[in-house]
C-alpha cells in the first residue's frame, strides 16, 4: 500500500510541474537564506520567482523543518 505524501511535501509534485525546475533547485535557491525569517525567505520566491504564496511557504517550511532536524542530529 502506497503511503500519502502530508505536509509541505504534498506541494512539490506541482511545483515541479508548475514552475519546470526540480525540488533541489528551489533548495539551493534559498540555502543560503535559512537564517532569516520565514515570510523574507517565502517573498523572495514569490518576489523574484513569481511563486505562488502556498508554493514558497511549503518549500520554505520544508527546508527550515530539515535544518532542524539535521541541527538536533549534530550536522
Amino acid at each position: 500500500m502506497t503511503e500519502t505524501v502530508k505536509g509541505p511535501a504534498s506541494y512539490f509534485p506541482s511545483i515541479e510541474t508548475k514552475y519546470g525546475q526540480p525540488m533541489s533547485h528551489w533548495f539551493d535557491l534559498i540555502k543560503d537564506k535559512l537564517d532569516l525569517p520565514h515570510m523574507q525567505i517565502v517573498a523572495f520566491l514569490k518576489d523574484t520567482h513569481s511563486m505562488g504564496h502556498g508554493h514558497a511557504n511549503a518549500i520554505v517550511a520544508h527546508q527550515l523543518a530539515a535544518q532542524k532536524t539535521a541541527e538536533r542530529k549534530g550536522q
